[in-house]
């Protein structure tokens, strides 16, 4: 059974929650998404690929970072409010200590041209961060030639032409949400 199929546990602990993101929240910097996936689909098979796909996609329809949302929704999900405070404290914390800490040094070397050339280096690794985790996304939609189309259509308005974010989702969230609809019915 791959993790696409396995079931999802029936609860969680906030316990869990706050470990397991708090790992996802010092596994990467600036693009935990990646990490997200590979820890809650593949690893502790929290979510199943789809379900994971499915609070992803709230989770970018929501205002605020991606990867806060999705820990609320889980953390909600497996223990109330409870859970979403535990996963979201567990995801924040250590970020933040390191965040204020390089913050600090930062400020001290800034000047240097070989911190700012660092940090412009960086931006390359993140650029292959996001290509890998959006085609990891992409995967278990290869097989519905209509979320294939639906895809296909957002990044090329979005990438392509530009056309802004809450345009796209105004048009392609109800075609989407219907299509769905009605293959289920």
């Amino acid at each position: 059974m791959d993790a696409s199929t396995a079931a999802p546990p029936a609860t969680v602990s906030t316990s869990e929650l706050f470990v397991g993101f708090l790992k996802i929240g010092l596994s990467g910097f600036g693009g935990v998404m990646p990490f997200a996936r590979r820890m809650i689909v593949e690893q502790r098979r929290w979510l199943s690929e789809l379900e994971f796909l499915d609070v992803l996609s709230l989770s970018q329809f929501l205002p605020g970072p991606n990867i806060v949302n999705v820990s609320v929704i889980i953390g909600r999900r497996f223990q109330g409010v409870a859970g979403a405070a535990a996963a979201f404290a567990g995801l924040l914390l250590m970020p933040l200590v390191v965040v204020l800490a390089l913050a600090s040094v930062y400020a001290q070397f800034a000047q240097f041209e070989a911190v700012r050339g660092a940090c412009s280096g960086v931006s390359a690794s993140a650029s292959a961060l996001i290509a890998a985790t959006a085609l990891k996304l992409a995967r278990p939609l290869k097989t519905s030639a209509w979320q294939v189309v639906i895809c296909s259509i957002a990044f090329v308005a979005i990438a392509l032409l530009r056309v802004p974010l809450l345009w796209m989702l105004a048009a392609l969230c109800p075609v989407s949400i219907g299509i769905a609809w009605w293959k289920r019915a």
